[in-house]
């Protein structure tokens, strides 16, 4: 598709200061965009200071009328990856599922005319087909899951001639971020391998789609310029590989050993996105990047283990503090 001319927007960016958010905002204010960003920031804020970004720290329920004279809405806020949700699953469905109501409702309220969700890959859940497209059936699998696949169908009830909404269901995303997350496969590894010498991975032939956080990050940006998109969900994934196949290229660049353990949990995950590809996005940078840019960081003295980089260890703390 012919690419529009680059516009620069007002955007209502809810979880701005996450680990997908801080890489996000950073490359929005450098494209000349003016930024709000509304974060509880229970992971830090890791935002930079700039003249373009406006931020409001609370709870993106709490503050819904801020969204009102953007031009874009990116809701990236929500209780994150299966182990966190399952501390507080009620939680979890009145951010994930009834405060994406409450984000809707405002959207629809003042007019706005984008809204991009950053859903999951794992909606679809364990898929017997060699292309998992975006027209299958949603079959998710945790609580987590479910609430991704309910915040889907709200927003795409708000969709309109003059309202467009997209769906980015994004695979596992690598790499590094100044709110860095040390819990997702590549970057977990990649640092188990760093500190310990030692990779284990427990089963191995599990297959997981992976997705560089700048390749993460483009799409968001190429959905903004692209305001016109037919609404609709977009997979975001481009490398499906095992984990065992992993572990290898993470000893290959680290010489760290690897140790297979057994694992209980079999599932596997693909993600086909040509969808997105065919109308113009290409990544750029793949989980091979991410790795090496970890262990220049780490060897740097830049990345070390910081406890807000894990999230179950974080929410534990936030649910018992009743932060809510």
């Amino acid at each position: 598709m012919e690419l529009q001319a680059q516009k620069m927007k007002h955007i209502f960016i809810t979880g701005g200061g996450g680990y997908v958010g801080c890489k996000l905002i950073e490359k929005l204010l450098g494209s000349g965009h003016t930024i709000t960003c509304a974060d509880t920031f229970w992971f830090g804020n890791h935002l930079p200071d700039h003249p373009s970004l406006s931020i409001i720290e609370s709870d993106f329920r709490d503050c819904l009328d801020a969204v009102a004279g953007h031009d874009t809405v990116i809701h990236l806020a929500n209780i994150a990856n299966d182990p966190a949700v399952d501390l507080d699953p009620t939680l979890s469905w009145e951010v994930n599922v009834l405060g994406s109501r409450l984000l809707a409702d405002a959207v629809k309220k003042h007019d706005i005319p984008q809204l991009i969700y950053a859903s999951s890959g794992s909606v679809y859940g364990i898929q017997d087909v060699e292309r998992v497209v975006e027209d299958l059936d949603l079959k998710p699998i945790s609580v987590y899951n479910k609430t991704k696949m309910c915040a889907e169908a709200i927003f795409m009830a708000y969709a309109a001639s003059d309202r467009k909404i997209h769906i980015l269901r994004p695979a596992t995303v690598c790499g590094l971020s100044r709110r860095m997350r040390l819990d997702v496969a590549v970057n977990m590894l990649t640092f188990q391998a760093l500190k310990n010498g030692v990779i284990t991975v427990l089963g191995g032939e599990q297959t997981r789609p992976n997705v560089h956080i700048d390749d993460m990050v483009g799409a968001y940006e190429f959905f903004i310029n692209e305001p016109t998109i037919m609404s609709g969900p977009y997979n975001v994934g481009f490398e499906n590989i095992s984990i065992l196949e992993l572990a290898k290229r993470i000893s290959l660049s680290t010489g760290s050993k690897i140790e297979v353990k057994a694992s209980n949990d079999p599932r596997s995950y693909r993600q086909d996105s040509r969808k997105l590809q065919e109308l113009g996005f290409l990544p750029q940078k793949g989980i091979d990047q991410a790795i090496n840019e970890i262990v220049s960081a780490f060897t740097s003295g830049q990345l070390r283990d910081n406890p807000e980089w894990h999230t179950v260890k974080t929410m534990k703390k936030v649910i018992n503090d009743d932060f809510r």
